[in-house]
């Protein structure tokens, strides 16, 4: 009697004496012989798992217990599996899928410089042929997809980290490399599917080169606005004048912007007067609220209400849910491309290549700590204007933003 038929039928029974469990095969009933000197019996491949479960207490209390190791389905791994083979089967849906989708992305990033890119995408997107990938596998990148998991060892993965280092890959991403290698075989080694120790802990690291930092002088940022046109323009102004970041003042909406003498209350929102309240912010294609500790609302500068009201008073796309920042398609103006397409030709331009919309976030810090209370008053300089009180806001305006 193969020991799967016993899970076919079966029950307890207590003829006179302690539960014991009772099997059927073929009609008749088959008594297990007392194990007390063997107290687990494990059963492979079971037929059927659901008649398995013991939900008599006293059966568990009791020294004849027979305790069953509860069976998972899981993928036949063979003893020649590659390094790609794994990443596809154990480590991808059971590492990665249960990251964040940040943590997905950064994953499926990185290791296209592990495995071929192709591969990559087939395990990312259901196994497709990777023909729409947008990255080709390199010949001469030392990839170790076809590795056998077994026989990896630290040159492989040295191999890996020279040639991002020869390619002038930066010291993060690098690191980043190293790293996602590591955690392939940390889980290969925890799912006892590789002995040794880890291969990637044996490999050295550049030493980490960082960025220089730029911030703009008052003069070069006069310099930097005078060359820009909108969009940019308007957008390095909330920048600098403002606390808010780019994903805030692409995600900004007419509906959070007071520029009214009074109060305003609109679903729900309480907005003091000449304020912005800080509520959403676009990024990667998407709006999202805020996190709890950027939730506020930002009295309007003086030299910035001008440059609101007059973005107020286009013609189109000043709705309530419109964005104070929209391209011709009807949606938020991408940072990236304006960044890439703009800011770039005029960091050029100026022989400043390092021109970015993080350079203008460190500009307004290191001009407030420079001038003080009077950073709005040095500002208007840039600016070509002088800080007096603003224009009230026109009867239309109040009008349209009911």
């Amino acid at each position: 009697m193969g020991t799967g038929r016993l899970l076919q039928d079966g029950d307890l029974s207590q003829p006179g004496g302690p539960w014991k469990p009772a099997w059927r095969e073929e009609g008749s009933a088959v008594h297990l012989p007392d194990r007390r000197n063997r107290r687990d019996l494990f059963l492979e491949e079971p037929a059927n798992r659901g008649t398995t479960q013991i939900a008599d207490e006293s059966l568990r209390a009791s020294p004849e217990a027979i305790h069953f190791d509860q069976y998972q389905s899981e993928p036949i791994l063979s003893p020649e599996m590659t390094v790609a083979e794994f990443v596809t089967l154990k480590f991808a849906p059971e590492h990665v899928a249960v990251k964040r989708s940040a943590g997905r992305t950064h994953y499926q990033a990185i290791l296209k410089h592990v495995l071929t890119p192709e591969e990559v995408d087939r395990v990312f997107h259901g196994g497709g042929d990777g023909s729409k990938g947008k990255l080709k596998a390199n010949p001469d990148w030392p990839y170790i997809s076809n590795v056998k998991l077994r026989d990896a060892h630290s040159d492989h993965v040295q191999r890996l980290i020279q040639a991002a280092v020869e390619s002038g890959y930066s010291t993060q991403t690098v690191m980043h490399i190293r790293n996602v290698v590591s955690a392939i075989f940390s889980h290969a080694i925890r799912e006892k599917c590789f002995t040794g120790g880890n291969p990637a802990s044996q490999v050295s690291l550049p030493g980490m080169r960082r960025k220089e930092t730029h911030s703009l002088t008052l003069a070069q940022a006069k310099q930097v606005i005078e060359a820009m046109q909108y969009p940019e323009k308007e957008m390095t102004l909330i920048a600098i004048l403002t606390s808010m970041n780019m994903a805030e003042i692409c995600g900004l909406q007419w509906k959070y912007v007071n520029l009214a003498d009074r109060v305003l209350a609109h679903e729900g929102e309480v907005i003091p007067p000449r304020s912005i309240a800080i509520r959403k912010q676009w990024s990667r294609g998407e709006l999202f609220n805020v996190a709890q500790s950027r939730n506020r609302n930002l009295p309007i500068p003086q030299l910035l209400f001008p440059v609101l009201l007059r973005l107020s008073n286009r013609a189109r796309v000043t709705g309530w849910s419109d964005f104070v920042f929209i391209s011709k398609a009807g949606t938020p103006i991408n940072q990236m491309n304006i960044a890439a397409r703009r800011l770039k030709s005029i960091g050029r331009k100026l022989q400043m290549p390092w021109l970015s919309w993080q350079v203008f976030r460190r500009t307004r810090a290191t001009l407030v700590y420079e001038f003080g209370m009077q950073f709005q008053h040095q500002m208007a300089t840039v600016v070509h204007s002088h800080p007096q009180q603003p224009p009230t806001a026109s009867k239309g305006y109040e009008t349209e933003m009911r």
